[in-house]
């Protein structure tokens, strides 16, 4: 008798996931790696030990089921930060010239946005995004709607444009 789960859309799901499993497990051991710099025996098991949990949690979390961790996201996922990065970069100039010019006008503004976004995912990445680029916070996500507090009206209407939930958004769907 043949269970159902030995289909064989079942089994090349095992696979993609497991080999989703491994990829984010040699990911991780290599940041481990590179980032704590120490070869020594107790650290190297701690560091096994702490991928170890992370794979188990996310697991759990059927994060292996979706595509989050498809190359294609990956490669986008790195658009995307290459882009973030210039924002924050540009945001640091702007609040650092206003801050240090008291002729500039500082005038924090609280906007709400209604985000196109519908995967919790998306919407965690949209409103760490806004909080990590310098001049913005994200006070509050409701569903889909975002508060964020601006340092000035120039940040808020940034905000207010959409053009980050938009870069968001193409992370998943291309």
């Amino acid at each position: 008798m043949s269970r159902a789960s030995d289909s064989p859309a079942d089994s090349q799901s095992a696979g993609t996931r497991l080999s989703r499993v491994i990829v984010l497990g040699v990911l991780l051991a290599a940041a481990w790696l590179l980032w704590s710099g120490y070869f020594k025996p107790l650290i190297l098991m701690f560091g096994a030990f702490s991928c170890a949990i992370v794979l188990i949690t996310a697991y759990r979390m059927h994060l292996f089921d979706s595509d989050v961790f498809e190359l294609r996201f990956i490669s986008r996922l790195f658009r995307f930060w290459a882009w973030l990065g210039n924002e924050v970069v540009r945001s640091s100039l702007e609040v650092t010239r206003i801050v240090l010019n008291p002729k500039l006008p500082i005038k924090p503004t609280v906007v709400e946005i209604d985000s196109h976004c519908e995967h919790p995912v998306d919407l965690t990445i949209l409103g760490n995004s806004i909080t990590l680029t310098p001049g913005t916070l994200t006070l509050s996500i409701d569903n889909r709607r975002f508060t964020v507090h601006a340092l000035t009206e120039n940040g808020a209407r940034d905000i207010a444009g959409g053009e980050m939930d938009r870069r968001v958004r193409a992370l998943r769907s291309g």
